[in-house]
């Protein structure tokens, strides 16, 4: 059986999502389709809409056929070790191929970015060092150098999101020697940070987030042409369920609480606090009455909002600088859930996987999934107090989903 491996956050799952699997599907010739998932904590620091569960449960009732997830060491990262673990984890579980959507949408410019980047390195890095000196923030320095170097008006653009990331796939998968082929199909309709809803039936996760909080999330009607009937019928359980969607703004007095409570030498252990920023990150925190309010006034030139956001997830988690040094590759493969097909082809590979394989995490005990259960800890405190053990629960003892 061939499969195609996707690197996703589904955050929420949308209709943009089911035509990215299926046109992946027919690109590649795949028999099934992979998806790794990012975990309660997404790339953009920010907290997941809804539990992995649910997300997981949504991907299996919208085309995909095994879901697995991104460990919190890789999903909470910059674009170059987010894309290391999650291709490492497609290698791993013997996939072919793997396909991202890119405002580019034909891969040998990301080959070409990869081979130029690697072969001129210690240009590029200069350059990269220039641009950042000057203030500007990372990927803003290294599209600039990478244009520097190649001077060809064709070249990738890599100041468009998905091209960033794709760049980095294509890199994980060329320069650690693996197996699995790169693919890519062109993005279609809403750009990814899009907060706007069109009339197409298209939108990005980001504009369907937006629509949904300022709804509270007590009417789906805005979004319902933009997400499949599964998507909306999940959230709406997830709202019964849970009482509430995940936002930034309700882990708010928690993250305050951690960065007033600790000292200054605490904030800068914590990983990718550098630089001194930690004096600003508390000086800012003692008058903000919200996170909208903390960001704004925290943000930088030097700084991505999406970077700032990291650093909160780091610091609201306790995850310092010494835990991510010891982490190079997944060490563990934790499966989320599966059909029938995705099972067939899990029994043909489960044999000759080189990593363990989690299925229920009660069953598994390992220090190196220990960021994990901090961070679905954390998340669940979201919640309230008797809604917090039920999804804590099912972290443990609960069987994976099977579709």
């Amino acid at each position: 059986m061939k499969a195609c491996g996707l690197v996703v956050e589904y955050n929420p799952f949308h209709n943009g999502h089911v035509l990215h699997a299926r046109k992946s599907r027919e690109k590649t010739g795949a028999d099934i389709v992979v998806a790794v998932m990012s975990g309660p904590f997404l790339q953009r620091g920010e907290p997941a809409l809804v539990s992995k569960w649910t997300r997981a449960a949504m991907a299996l009732q919208g085309g995909i056929d095994l879901v697995i997830e991104l460990p919190y060491a890789f999903a909470t990262q910059k674009a170059e070790i987010f894309a290391k673990g999650s291709i490492s984890l497609l290698e791993y579980l013997g996939c072919d191929s793997f396909c991202f959507g890119s405002e580019d949408g034909r891969i040998e410019p990301f080959i070409t970015a990869n081979n130029v980047i690697s072969d001129q390195s210690a240009a590029f890095d200069a350059s990269v060092k220039s641009a950042m000196d000057a203030g500007n923030s990372y990927p803003a320095s290294a599209a600039q150098a990478y244009q520097a170097i190649i001077k060809n008006e064709g070249a990738l653009d890599l100041t468009k999101p998905n091209n960033i990331l794709g760049k980095e796939y294509v890199s994980a998968a060329l320069t650690n020697g693996f197996s699995i082929r790169p693919y890519t199909i062109k993005r279609v309709a809403a750009g990814y940070h899009d907060t706007d809803l069109s009339n197409d039936s298209i939108a990005s996760a980001t504009g369907i987030r937006k629509a949904i909080h300022e709804e509270q999330g007590k009417n789906l009607d805005s979004v319902s042409s933009y997400i499949p009937k599964p998507t909306r019928s999940g959230l709406e359980q997830y709202l019964s369920n849970y009482r509430s969607l995940h936002d930034w703004e309700m882990y708010w007095p928690l993250l305050k609480y951690r960065i007033l409570s600790s000292s200054l030498s605490e904030l800068a252990a914590v990983y990718e606090i550098e630089e001194g920023i930690e004096h600003r990150i508390q000086q800012m925190a003692k008058t903000a009455a919200t996170f909208s309010q903390f960001m704004t006034a925290l943000k930088t030139k030097r700084y991505t909002w999406t970077r700032l956001q990291r650093m909160c997830v780091h610091i609201l988690t306790h995850t310092s600088k010494e835990q991510m040094a010891n982490t190079h590759l997944p060490a563990y493969i934790r499966l989320l859930g599966m059909n029938n097909k995705g099972r067939e082809y899990l029994h043909t590979v489960k044999k000759d996987l080189p990593l363990p394989l989690i299925s229920k995490l009660s069953a598994f005990q390992k220090q190196d999934i220990e960021m994990d259960i901090r961070a679905a800890q954390v998340y669940a405190l979201g919640l309230s107090e008797s809604d917090q053990a039920s999804l804590m629960k099912r972290e443990y003892a609960a069987p994976i989903i099977i579709k």
